[in-house]
């Protein structure tokens, strides 16, 4: 006997699988363009607590405040053109509390109107104004998807000179490699909410039309040494999966610490399922206790 959602043979989680088919149920296609995208990633936010913002250095930020020592430097995902500061509240919320860490949530410039670097410079603008507000803390790049692909991207430049050296980088199924030529990106290119189609639209609207997007790719940097220890959180079931791997294959070649928290059964944008997804709490868990390993 299957339940409502089951299908068989299905590689997601019954649980996956219901929120899986509930989140595409309400979102558009890539050509519904920008504006569409941005209201589905909106919907059914409800109200939010109130959480301080600030200024940095002309980068609107959110600040949530832990009692702790690291200062985490977070990136949304959402492709660089759409999500916001409330579309991952929650997360950032649950990673302040759950790390007593201090979160900073960049509300970077979004594509197409802003095209690369200009969210990769706010967020690098951002670390700086966290070293500086916070100085003598440790400091962790982070992001999810698009926004694990900004905090990647910074921590290299922040490695070549632009920007206070980080201790870390959590990268939550990040977006590395515009090509997206891992069998991944064929296996799960529809069906699994985030699909291949929406990641090269995404990149599309990114890079521009006359941008260079290998050049947006840290995936493709030639040189990943010298980057800090590094937690590479991905699920199973996600076109992303195998960029993911294949750059923490190379930060451990090069001798980066790295560890990879694969979960099986979940799909693109599972984390935003605490409370829902067992899966998605545990990775919560396993990256606070990286980040407490980290900075202890």
């Amino acid at each position: 006997m299957t339940t409502p959602h089951a299908r068989p043979g299905d590689p997601l989680t019954p649980a996956a699988r219901a929120l899986c088919d509930a989140m595409s149920a309400g979102f558009p296609r890539p050509e519904a363009g920008a504006e569409a995208l941005r209201a589905a990633a909106r919907a059914h936010l409800g109200e939010l607590p109130p959480a301080p913002g600030a200024s940095a250095n002309g980068v609107p930020v959110r600040l949530y405040e832990g009692p702790g020592d690291p200062v985490v430097v977070f990136a949304h995902g959402g492709g660089w053109v759409l999500c916001d500061l409330d579309t991952h509240d929650r997360t950032c919320r649950a990673l302040a509390s759950r790390t007593g860490a201090t979160v900073v949530s960049v509300d970077y410039r979004r594509a197409p109107e802003h095209r690369f670097p200009a969210a990769e410079d706010d967020v690098c603008t951002t670390l700086g104004w966290a070293a500086d507000r916070y100085p003598g803390r440790p400091l962790v790049l982070a992001g999810d998807s698009s926004g694990g692909n900004l905090a990647a991207a910074a921590a290299l430049r922040a490695r070549d000179g632009d920007g206070p050296a980080p201790a870390g980088q959590l990268l939550v199924y990040p977006a590395l490699d515009h090509r997206l030529e891992g069998r991944s990106a064929h296996d799960f290119a529809e069906g699994y909410f985030h699909t291949t189609a929406h990641m090269r639209w995404y990149w599309r609207q990114y890079a521009g039309p006359d941008g260079d997007p290998a050049a947006a790719s840290p995936g493709l940097t030639p040189d990943v040494t010298g980057l800090p220890p590094t937690l590479i959180v991905l699920a199973d079931c996600d076109p992303l999966r195998d960029e993911g791997l294949a750059y923490a294959r190379r930060l451990s070649a090069a001798g980066v610490p790295t560890r990879v928290h694969l979960h099986t059964g979940m799909f693109h944008g599972f984390l935003g399922g605490t409370g829902l997804l067992p899966e998605a709490d545990e990775a919560l868990t396993g990256a606070a206790a990286w980040l407490t390993t980290l900075c202890g």
